[in-house]
């Protein structure tokens, strides 16, 4: 289990969430699995599709998949409660998204500023993302260019600055949810990944 942080950002990162076997299984089912555009949320409690905000497609896999995720965050919750001292009693349905190319999410925080008006936004206590597939400058088949996680500081009364995480495939990442964070414009090839909230 390894530990990630820089001087503004504090980072819990598993490289090994997901090994090999288990992101090709997960990625099979994502391919063929129906979706739709994902919403924006926090302005409404239904959320509304602005893909000048948000582009990506979020996917509905079979339940299978659907309760193997589940589970296996399950399992990390003590490790990731116990890196940012809280108690974590469960976490929200995970979002399985898709970003093609030209798909993007600006910069924003998950909950935790008090901006936010859903409900469920307020009581989150740590963001997860899992990689499913890895960037790749070569146009090797399975992987992307662009899309990275970037993490960046600028409010009033904080050090400024900017952290850009290129994680492998099957990495998991938790960070707090009032952590600003962008996924960057994807270049080449489909981004696919796991996004979702522990409360």
């Amino acid at each position: 289990m390894a530990r990630a942080s820089t001087d503004l950002f504090d980072l819990y990162l598993q490289p090994d969430f997901f090994d090999p076997p288990t992101c090709q299984r997960v990625l099979a089912d994502l391919v063929n699995a129906a979706g739709e555009q994902a919403a924006v949320y926090g302005v409404s409690e239904g959320g509304v599709v602005d893909e000048r905000v948000r582009k990506v497609m979020r996917l509905a896999p079979s339940r299978a998949t659907v309760d193997f995720v589940e589970s296996r965050l399950m399992q990390a919750r003590v490790a990731i409660a116990a890196h940012f001292r809280l108690e974590l009693a469960g976490c929200e349905a995970p979002q399985f998204l898709c970003y093609g190319e030209g798909g993007h999410f600006v910069a924003h925080q998950g909950g935790g500023t008090g901006m936010l008006r859903s409900h469920a936004e307020q009581s989150r206590k740590a963001s997860v993302v899992i990689f499913l597939n890895a960037p790749c400058e070569d146009d090797q088949a399975g992987t992307y260019a662009g899309g990275s996680l970037v993490f960046t500081e600028w409010r009033a009364n904080r050090t400024n600055g900017r952290f850009d995480l290129r994680a492998g495939a099957g990495s998991l990442v938790a960070f707090l949810p009032d952590t600003t964070h962008e996924v960057t414009p994807v270049t080449r090839g489909e981004r696919y990944s796991i996004a979702t909230w522990y409360w």
